[in-house]
């Protein structure tokens, strides 16, 4: 038997706990919050969308970063291994749209709830209101974690403490400075699954408006970067929405400034396709100015703004409008241009993308290669997804993989 501790009470940590104890340790969480699953609370908007109910092969294709290092985790506890976990500890579970796996109550609170059952049940002990300040390196192997209340002794160390996302749950990146301390190599930190910061200048308009089944694309130097279809948000700031946090993840790497952001309000229709339709609405409005001629076509807040890119005066009769007119008109709505300036910040991120090197990490094991005993779950690390439970399980699947691996 091996004395662990485990630092963070979240949902790495939660699994990570009940893992090793499951396997004859003596488990010590030391948590810093009041209360454990802070985080979990708020994921899901307070339903907790726990994970997604495909398999492994499908999985990784929503990984963004690192998805090979997740492999053994990912495989050893995948999404059907959770899902049956949670529901054996008397927490239904339904499946949603987009195979988005939630608790049949919709209380984010009930998947902490089974999970502290677990652990308890299991003999771990809880220690709230207690934030670690250091963790060091026994002469006998061993590890000296040194916290507000003092100092205690293990012989395993497991880092669950999340990234730089929502601080108020309590990630403050007090995983990286550990990690410092010990001499690995942190990838510096980007918000990921977030909005985007765009000039807003002379689209003051929208704020508010919700568009469905479009595309979005971000471009540097005529390159596509990436590309999402389905619904999206203008906010006062940017926009916001489903496809733009998963853009969010695939742009993070790059200078926003540098990037351009078009938008295909009507992607299913081809350019002849929508010349077409265009001819037909203003046959039927050929008697009303252009900035009524488009209300069957385009949602009103959006049609003053289309008219401006294909600079057309909103004010133009219908059956006064020029081939090249309509021409440009169909570019305008097939390629809705956007101005990034910035990522929102990392505070309001969905998850944190950077982190701790998987590179030092034993896959199988979240071990430390150059440190034995001590091991890295969770957001700490830099592995991130897309939005859909998947950020989630990787916390549960690493923690998992290193709990079980203490023996």
């Amino acid at each position: 038997m091996k004395n662990v501790i485990v630092v963070g009470a979240g949902a790495a940590g939660l699994m990570a706990a009940y893992a090793a104890a499951k396997n004859g340790n003596a488990v010590t969480v030391l948590e810093r919050n009041e209360k454990a699953g802070k985080k979990i609370y708020i994921t899901g908007k307070g339903r907790c969308n726990v994970t997604n109910n495909v398999p492994p092969e499908e999985f990784f294709e929503n990984v963004v970063r690192n998805a090979k290092f997740l492999k053994k985790s990912i495989y050893s506890f995948s999404p059907e291994r959770l899902m049956k976990l949670l529901e054996e500890g008397g927490l239904p579970l339904k499946t949603e749209r987009g195979n988005r796996v939630f608790p049949a109550s919709e209380h984010a609170s009930d998947v902490t709830k089974c999970l502290q059952r677990y652990c308890s049940e299991a003999g771990v002990r809880f220690a709230f209101n207690e934030r670690v300040e250091s963790i060091e390196k026994t002469p006998d192997a061993g590890f000296r974690v040194r916290t507000e209340k003092g100092n205690c002794s293990a012989d395993a160390v497991i880092i669950c403490t999340g990234g730089l996302s929502y601080p108020g749950t309590g990630s403050t990146g007090d995983g990286y400075t550990f990690a410092k301390k010990f001499g690995l190599k942190i990838v510096p930190c980007r918000a990921s699954l977030c909005g985007i910061e765009c000039d807003m200048r002379m689209l003051s308009q929208l704020q508010g408006l919700s568009l469905r089944n479009v595309r979005i694309s971000a471009y540097r130097q005529s390159r596509l970067v990436a590309s999402h279809f389905g619904e999206m948000l203008f906010t006062h700031y940017g926009i916001s929405g489903p496809i733009v946090l998963s853009l969010s993840a695939a742009i993070n790497d790059f200078p926003v400034k540098e990037l351009n952001l078009q938008i295909d309000l009507k992607p299913a229709l081809e350019t002849e396709i929508l010349d077409k339709r265009l001819l037909r609405d203003f046959e039927k409005f050929k008697n009303k100015q252009m900035q009524n001629a488009l209300v069957e076509l385009l949602p009103k807040n959006l049609i003053v703004p289309v008219l401006r890119l294909a600079n057309i005066p909103s004010d133009l009769m219908a059956n006064s409008l020029t081939k090249q007119q309509r021409k440009s008109l169909c570019a305008a709505i097939k390629n809705f241009a956007l101005r990034p300036t910035s990522l929102r910040p990392i505070s309001e991120a969905v998850v944190t993308a950077g982190g701790v090197d998987v590179a030092q990490l034993d896959p199988k094991t979240m071990e430390c290669k150059s440190v034995p005993g001590l091991y890295l779950c969770g957001e700490v690390l830099d592995v991130d997804a897309l939005t859909g439970g998947f950020n989630l399980h990787i916390a549960f699947a690493t923690g998992y993989a290193a709990g079980s691996s203490i023996s």
